[in-house]
């Protein structure tokens, strides 16, 4: 059955910056960005929301000495907002008279 709307992704990004540093210039925190731009349109092409955009970010402390851990941490914020992106787009989209 072909789809009544198109949700089109404009923009889908992750970063991550360093947020502090020790005054030796070690890391010791960083900040997580997960951005998410969309579009929601008829078959036809006729525009239902102009583009969206979702934005997330999250730090994350960070110590050399627990690498793999803070590696771990670090997938399961990524996880988190990408899964917070999508409750909001539905949200979103539920709340989108035309649909």
């Amino acid at each position: 059955r072909d789809a009544e709307v198109v949700l089109e992704a404009l923009v889908d990004r992750r970063g991550r910056s360093v947020a502090a540093m020790t005054a030796a210039g070690q890391v010791r925190e960083l900040t997580l960005h997960s951005r998410l731009q969309y579009r929601l349109a008829t078959r036809g092409g006729r525009l239902l929301l102009p583009p969206v955009e979702v934005a997330f970010s999250r730090d994350l402390s960070y110590s050399e000495a627990a690498a793999l851990a803070k590696a771990d941490e670090e997938r399961l914020l990524w996880r988190a907002m990408e899964a917070e992106i999508a409750m909001q787009v539905l949200r979103r989209l539920a709340a989108t008279p035309a649909l």
